[in-house]
């Protein structure tokens, strides 16, 4: 890099590439490419090669075997570090200076803040799981809400990868004073994330929503309905100035020719289709194509996985589509019907929402990454705690497409308060299957920038957005629109128990609804491919997620736990990597200030007779005005502590 560190670098190159120089293509990823990232790796970067490019995976400053210490997600040096990448990517001789970025989560975010900055020799961009407002869809806030599921143990995630020392054989003898240097100034990320609760420069920095026109090369936006970050495809969609694509499935948070939910697709022949147009500059007719392929998941029963989910293939020639109309679903006390208000003489002409905390705990994890335990389960025991509206049986197939709003008359008798809107599908049968949902803080109402504390008994009109989503619910169906002001364990509950009132008329959900198919003309992708990874067998392999309600405290507790890892043969020696976490969420009904929030995580690598470990731990706890946070690290080599240190801290709750 410019100031003399060090970056590490795997490089895959087509074999006759130093007679017949080919574009590069780069991913910068902080999740260790020798190891967090080597099966993924082994499977797709060789197979690019083998169709004509060069694959440069950089492990981010700080991470893997690069040197320096990474600080904090998409610092200014990582960006700069990144455009570095670039420029020695395209000065290599088997590379006539045209470079691509590709990325999944926080490569697929950096690569877009990355190509914000103009480097003149990037010519395209792939990004999977990723945004373009860091505050508005990332892991820390939702809707003006700190993200209960996710800031905490995505912080203790981080704070155990950035802990895991350099490879002796990478660094030789120096590996163990650079591991010291490491974890010495190893800082933990959640002190920063919470020390910046509102939309401030801090979340603006990377969020390229600010100026949209600073990207000039062509972008291929990929995102899952099973995935947090799907809102961001259908606003890029609408920002972005240059040719663009849209591609989403009913995948969660992966690569969509591995993910779950199914169909998974042949992607990297997608990705091939789009580096060969902009990076070689052949009329390969994808930009000619329709804009957005869109998987419209058919109504299914409420399971917390499924390996496939029915639906078709539909598409959009530009977005926003004329086929997609906003549709008003309007509330009243007796029930909601498109269009018009059922039952207006029907009194009262208000309901309250009772604070129940637990509220949500049936709904999932805000992100999914494919565990057997991360989607909702049926709908009906969080339904019995808030307020329902349902449709008449539909009558016709009605099919959902895009990002719904959730338009409310609100007051609240408290000066802080959330409310929560689900969108559900409710069968025959009565089982209830989540479409999407979304939250406001409603001291956000007029923004994230400046919140402001509410009058209590004072009326709001506020409208936000709920998740994006492609769905279609059959006749005989009803459309349920569920209300509360709280939503465990995704976001963070207000500091009192807040009643908050949603008046009529005046309250409505609009649904983008399509109103003329547009089906794709035949299945549009292969089936999938990709190159047989590295010989290697999975180990310790285990997924489990409760929700138990303790009946004599009223204490509802969610676990979700996983551990997955793999042994294989590498220099010559057995290698072994293994990664287990856990996560706690504990709420009292009545106590909105029980909330507490635990993590565990442990990653072990080993080669031969080599063996390092690092164990961290959070805790993340509140009272009415505080957050408290307790975080702790430890640093194993062999059975020897290498280093051990904890972090405690409490941060002022700023209406969040």
């Amino acid at each position: 890099m410019p100031d003399g560190v060090r970056l590490s670098a795997s490089v895959w190159l087509p074999t006759d590439a130093d007679s017949q120089p080919v574009p590069g293509v780069m991913e910068l990823s902080p999740y260790r490419k020798s190891d967090g990232t080597a099966l993924r790796d082994a499977a797709v970067a060789p197979w690019f090669a083998g169709h004509g490019y060069a694959v440069v995976r950089v492990d981010v400053r700080g991470t893997g075997n690069s040197e320096g210490v990474i600080t904090d997600e998409y610092t200014q040096r990582e960006l700069d570090d990144g455009l570095a990448c670039i420029d020695w990517i395209a000065a290599q001789p088997w590379c006539p200076g045209r470079v691509g970025m590709i990325g999944l989560s926080w490569s697929g975010f950096n690569g877009l803040q990355i190509a914000a900055r103009g480097p003149s020799h990037l010519h395209a961009v792939v990004t999977l799981g990723s945004t373009d407002d860091r505050y508005a869809d990332d892991v820390h806030y939702w809707g003006g809400a700190l993200l209960a599921d996710q800031e905490l143990p995505w912080a203790t995630t981080m704070l155990a990868r950035n802990a895991q020392p350099p490879e002796p054989e990478v660094w030789g003898d120096d590996w163990l004073p650079v591991w010291r240097h490491r974890l010495d100034r190893t800082p933990p990320f959640v002190k920063t994330w919470l020390e910046h609760q509102h939309r401030d420069e801090y979340w603006r920095h990377g969020s390229v929503c600010e100026n949209p026109a600073s990207i000039r090369c062509p972008v291929l936006l990929v995102g899952g309905w099973a995935d947090a970050y799907r809102d961001a495809v259908f606003r890029m969609l609408r920002s972005l100035e240059v040719p663009r694509r849209a591609v989403v499935g009913p995948w969660a948070h992966a690569w969509p020719h591995t993910a779950v939910p199914g169909p998974r697709i042949g992607f990297l022949q997608e990705v091939l289709r789009w580096w060969d147009r902009w990076l070689k500059d052949q009329p390969n007719g994808i930009d000619e194509e329709p804009t957005v392929y869109a998987w419209m998941q058919d109504s299914v029963p409420p399971r917390a996985y499924y390996d496939q989910r029915p639906g078709r293939w539909v598409v959009e020639d530009g977005w926003p589509s004329a086929n997609v109309e906003m549709r008003r679903l309007t509330l009243s006390p007796a029930t909601a019907a498109f269009g018009a208000v059922l039952g207006e003489q029907v009194s009262p002409s208000a309901v309250e929402l009772a604070p129940v905390q637990s509220h949500g705990v049936h709904g999932g994890r805000s992100v999914s990454r494919g565990k057997g335990y991360e989607l909702a389960v049926d709908q009906r025991k969080d339904d019995a705690v808030a307020t329902c509206f349902d449709t008449e049986p539909l009558t016709e197939r009605t099919e959902i497409l895009g990002i719904p709003e959730a338009e409310l008359d609100v007051s609240s008798d408290r000066p802080d308060a959330l409310v929560a809107v689900r969108v559900c599908d409710v069968r025959p049968d009565g089982s209830v299957t989540l479409i999407t949902r979304g939250v406001l803080n409603l001291t956000h109402r007029d923004g994230h920038q400046h919140p402001d504390p509410l009058l209590p008994g004072q009326r709001y009109r506020v409208r936000f957005p709920l998740h994006a989503i492609g769905y279609a619910v059959p006749p005989g169906h009803r459309l349920r629109i569920a209300l509360a002001p709280t939503c465990w364990p995704v976001v963070w509950p207000s500091p009192e128990p807040a009643r908050v009132t949603v008046h009529f008329p005046g309250s409505h959900i609009h649904l983008p609804t399509r109103t003329a198919s547009a089906d794709a003309p035949a299945i549009p992708f292969g089936a999938p491919e990709q190159r047989r990874p590295f010989e290697h067998e999975r180990i310790g392999v285990s997924e489990h997620g409760e929700v138990t309600h303790d009946l004599v405290t009223g204490r509802v507790t969610t676990v979700y736990e996983n551990a997955d890892g793999y042994v294989r043969e590498e220099f010559g020696k057995p290698m072994r990597y293994h990664t287990s976490y856990r996560d706690i969420f504990d709420i009292l009904d009545n106590d909105p200030t029980s909330a507490v929030v635990s993590s565990e995580r442990a990653i072990e690598l080993s080669r031969g007779d080599w063996r390092a470990s690092v164990v961290a731990n959070g805790r993340l706890a509140c009272d009415k005005d505080f957050f408290h946070v307790r975080t702790d690290l430890t640093a194993y080599h062999g059975e020897e502590v290498a280093f051990q240190r904890e972090w405690r801290f409490s941060t002022p709750r700023n209406l969040t």
